[in-house]
């Protein structure tokens, strides 16, 4: 929730002056909730062939939204895609994303194959808070932008006063798509100064101002626009016309090189995980072993998408997209040459799913972790009874609940969202942890040191030389990073944390692997037992458009939440801006009673800044209950070995039985 998109300079790289190159161009049809974005996504396909006649989301039988729950909803919430041929030979992928701000995840995950966005603005309204939204992401992921200002049949819909109005709110460079018009045609020469002397001088082909446009367009400098109504059908066709312009379409680079892809989405279908990729270098065939963060898997088959139906393919070259059965991966991986993991933001609301008889949490359990593969920012995990899921909004939490109805036939309870907390330190402190059963030994002793706010956590070795062997080193490592450490305050994750080893010892014949992880995760807990810790909320930057005569009201109301204000910005004499920071637990639910205080007219955004310390920590805590010491996953004792037989010591009397008590005298301090 609220983060911003992490730009991926692999995938930039097909961008040139000429536009993007490969076999495919990948189009993603974006746009605010009820703009018109999937009405124009089925008028798309039916002057492409793909449809013999129109749907509407609204009527649930429109050809991208084919989910039971988007009929159902008359919404978009799952991203869909058909490839498509546009001037007999310019193939395109067209992705339509969800536009309810609950489901920007698949959005998010689109830019990361998307060559050109088509960003589908009403006509008939203000610009929305979450057009600028849209914008943003693209513009940060560096993504060309064609507009595509719908809706112009309805009462006062003004074209001409919505591109000014986006030039204005967005800041953005945008032109007419019409270089056949000779005002159009000065206003790119204007823009390049060897095309402006040619332009000066008369005479300059059409051509001459394609590439120049080309150019301005794919490396952002400009955004192109048209105009119309996709439910009329009307500048559909000259929206088709435009793409193939804009687009070189030269033959793939990187295709002699190593297969290596991205994966963007995730789905089931028939009782089989299929994986959404776009090949980056190389190509892909099916019986193909390919690298993944988790060792070579083979690929069963390949197949194109058209909605929900796949057909078959005998080879993906760089460039193009397929969709890939038998690799198991995850949305945001890479896979093959250079295999990497998926980078998930950590959600900032969460809530707790209880089963509901004969429901077990087992089964619940094994159900989320099979939609977590399609939603990696559900980020479940066991919570005592229950399962605590992610969350975005509302009309998410409602999806997910049905969902899980549809699908598995799983009845659950949901609880009251909550605010994702997070925890740290104030004071360096050391942590020990040993661990020796009959016939095992590991003991570690880890420095913990405050980390910058936003650093995460972080990992050094300043062990003595020679007192513990590398291979150790290493794996007292990979144990920091292998999962998430919960806190003592209230078991919410760590973070903020720099982890210097400064001490450890094995033994010759009983020491494995599992020792390590034992007495490493034991150090972690003993010293934040003993910590000046500190509990995080997660803050948000806010930015509200709203009449100006209910100002006073809402500043009234962000004062009774702490909220940090800017002094407001009036646009008008009758419309104002009111930006600032608020922890996210008071401002979360407020957008409800900002629509009902502005009727409407006011534009609510919010984008999340970082977590700080909470501002209500003991009672936090105390509504929490959480018993650090009772964790049976989490312990924070040490086990020592006496006389043939293991027995526990609580975290607080650990240092005076722990073996390298002697030799850490003075190296503690040392690392500070």
């Amino acid at each position: 929730m609220f983060r911003p998109l992490i730009k991926l300079e692999e995938m930039r790289r097909k961008m040139n002056e000429n536009g993007p190159t490969g076999g495919t161009l990948c189009v993603g049809i974006m746009a605010h909730v009820d703009a018109g974005k999937t009405t124009l996504s089925e008028q798309i396909l039916l002057h492409t062939g793909k449809i013999r006649t129109t749907g509407r989301v609204d009527h649930g039988d429109a050809f991208m939204d084919n989910e039971a729950l988007e009929q159902q909803r008359g919404i978009t919430i799952f991203q869909e895609q058909a490839s498509l041929l546009l001037d007999g030979d310019t193939k395109i992928v067209l992705i339509d994303t969800p536009g309810h701000e609950d489901f920007a995840a698949q959005r998010r995950r689109a830019l990361l194959v998307m060559d050109l966005c088509i960003l589908v603005v009403s006509c008939a309204d203000r610009i929305q808070s979450g057009t600028k939204t849209i914008y943003r992401e693209v513009r940060d992921a560096g993504i060309p932008i064609l507009f595509f200002l719908n809706k112009t049949d309805q009462a006062g819909a003004d074209p001409a006063r919505t591109l000014n109005a986006l030039r204005d709110t967005l800041d953005a460079d945008i032109l007419w798509a019409d270089i056949a018009d000779e005002a159009e045609r000065e206003e790119i020469a204007l823009r390049d100064e060897a095309l402006l002397e040619e332009h000066l001088a008369g005479n300059v082909p059409e051509s001459r101002y394609l590439e120049v446009l080309r150019n301005l367009v794919w490396t952002g400098t400009l955004s192109l626009c048209l105009a119309g109504s996709a439910l009329q059908d009307r500048g559909v066709r000259e929206l088709l016309t435009v793409i193939p312009k804009l687009y070189s379409g030269q033959a793939a680079q990187n295709a002699g090189e190593p297969f290596s892809g991205l994966v963007y989405r995730v789905r089931r279908q028939g009782g089989q995980r299929l994986s959404y990729i776009r090949v980056t270098s190389g190509y892909i065939v099916p019986k193909m072993e390919v690298q993944t963060i988790t060792g070579p898997q083979k690929v069963h088959a390949l197949y194109e998408a058209q909605g929900n139906r796949l057909t078959g393919m005998d080879i993906c070259r760089s460039g193009d997209v397929a969709v890939v059965a038998g690799v198991a991966a995850v949305p945001g991986e890479w896979i093959g040459r250079g295999a990497r993991a998926a980078s998930v933001p950590e959600p900032m609301m969460v809530q707790e799913l209880m089963p509901q008889a004969p429901l077990t949490k087992q089964k619940l359990l094994s159900d989320l972790r099979e939609l977590e593969e399609e939603e990696p920012e559900l980020c479940v995990r066991p919570a005592g009874e229950a399962i605590q899921v992610g969350l975005v909004g509302k009309t998410q939490q409602e999806v997910l609940v049905q969902l899980l109805k549809n699908r598995y036939g799983d009845s659950v309870t949901a609880g009251e969202p909550r605010v994702q907390y997070r925890e740290t330190i104030r004071e360096p402190v050391t942590g020990i942890g040993h661990y020796e059963p009959l016939r095992h030994y590991a003991e570690v002793w880890l420095r913990l040191l405050p980390g910058k706010t936003g650093s995460g956590i972080t990992f050094e070795s300043r062990v003595p030389p020679n007192s513990l062997d590398e291979n150790w080193v290493r794996l007292i490592r990979t144990h920091i990073f292998e999962r998430e450490h919960p806190g003592v305050l209230t078991g919410s994750p760590v973070t903020d944390l720099r982890v210097v080893l400064i001490g450890g010892r094995s033994h010759l014949k009983h020491t494995e692997g599992g020792d390590f992880r034992e007495a490493t995760c034991r150090a972690l807990r003993q010293g934040l037992m003993q910590a000046a810790n500190v509990l995080l909320e997660p803050f948000v930057a806010f930015e509200l458009t709203l009449p100006a005569e209910v100002l006073p009201k809402v500043t009234g109301d962000l004062i009774g939440m702490n909220a940090q204000m800017e002094a407001p910005e009036y646009l008008t004499e009758s419309e104002a801006v009111q930006r600032g920071r608020c922890r996210l637990a008071a401002i979360y639910d407020y957008p409800e009673r900002f629509a009902s205080l502005t009727h409407g007219d006011g534009r609510f955004a919010m984008q999340y800044c970082g977590h700080f310390p909470c501002m209500d920590q003991e009672e936090v805590v105390k509504r929490c209950g959480y018993m650090a010491t009772e964790d049976p996953d989490n312990p924070c004792n040490s086990v020592f070995c006496s006389h043939g037989a293991g027995f526990p010591v609580t975290w607080d009397h650990v240092r005076e039985w722990a073996h390298l008590a002697k030799d850490m005298e003075g190296h503690e301090d040392a690392v500070d």
